[in-house]
């Protein structure tokens, strides 16, 4: 799998210190999904330069809702003044507003307040199309992207994994630019996105469901060998879901989505023979080698 463009990209310089009192860390209360916008709404916030007093003067609000958004406290905000907050800030609108409905949603915010907190805020400014290597990134790993979430979930949360995951993406592109593998930066993003939808069973997660999409069973046409090989399946599934996360993926993407070890680094970022070591490592947890029972007597 080749990239579309030079993933090595300087770091930017940091933000200059700025007076007054830091920004507090975000509410542990934060969803899932409120927390992928927020996230690189803060940072974007931090690389300003401006104070919380400046930024309130130009949306504007008091510095103390201003924190209060920051960080996730209080009421779910409006779209509105997230809009306003987003164009100061010079963030991408499109991706911006996407995530923020979704986590409105997920919050229990109904359709209708969704339509009546953005009615006002035009969603064409700024930076109205993604960057131009997104796209191509986009389209080389997308599919792969797709099997890897279906392995988890049903079709609508996997497609609205997938879809977050670039509009993560999209927000935090000179991030993952100036990371050392963007593909990797990237891979990390869709799975901390994957698995916030994924159900978990005593903090790992399920891989149940993709039990019936896999060839063993699906080819089987007696239904007494379908039930048994089933059974070895789901046996099999709870022991990669048990793996370390680096080891679970590797499992996943060769042994669920049939990916070469090859395509398997290209996706995670990570050396061939990484990916060799996992899924040897990996097989041991899973199928432990015998006990010695030591010399004869």
């Amino acid at each position: 799998m080749t990239l579309p463009f030079d993933s090595t990209a300087a770091a930017s310089q940091p933000a200059p210190a700025r007076p007054g009192r830091k920004l507090g860390p975000m509410a542990d209360t934060v969803g899932s999904s409120h927390r992928a916008w927020l996230e690189h709404t803060r940072d974007s916030y931090l690389a300003s330069g401006l104070t919380l007093s400046e930024l309130g003067l130009r949306i504007p609000l008091a510095k103390s809702k201003l924190s209060e958004l920051l960080r996730g406290l209080g009421l779910y905000p409006r779209w509105e003044v997230v809009h306003r907050l987003s164009v100061e800030l010079d963030m991408p609108v499109s991706p911006l507003y996407r995530l923020w409905r979704q986590a409105a949603l997920d919050a229990q915010k109904t359709h209708e307040w969704v339509q009546r907190s953005s009615d006002k805020s035009a969603l064409t400014t700024p930076h109205p199309h993604p960057p131009v290597a997104h796209e191509p990134f986009r389209r080389t790993v997308e599919g792969d992207y797709r099997r890897y979430a279906q392995a988890f979930l049903a079709d609508g949360p996997r497609d609205a994994a997938v879809d977050d995951t670039f509009d993560i993406l999209w927000l935090s592109w000179n991030s993952a630019l100036a990371s050392p593998d963007i593909r990797r930066y990237a891979w990390n993003i869709l799975r901390a996105t994957v698995m916030a939808k994924t159900p978990h069973l005593d903090g790992r997660p399920e891989l149940g469901s993709a039990v019936f999409d896999t060839v063993a069973v699906r080819d089987l046409a007696d239904e007494s060998d379908r039930t048994e090989q089933l059974a070895e399946s789901l046996e099999l599934f709870r022991a990669i879901s048990r793996l370390p996360d680096h080891l679970l993926d590797v499992m996943v993407l060769r042994h669920l989505c049939g990916n070469t070890v090859e395509e398997t680094s290209a996706l995670l970022g990570v050396p061939p023979a990484t990916v060799n070591s996992d899924e040897r490592h990996a097989v041991r947890v899973i199928f432990p080698p015998p006990e010695s029972e030591g010399p004869l007597e």
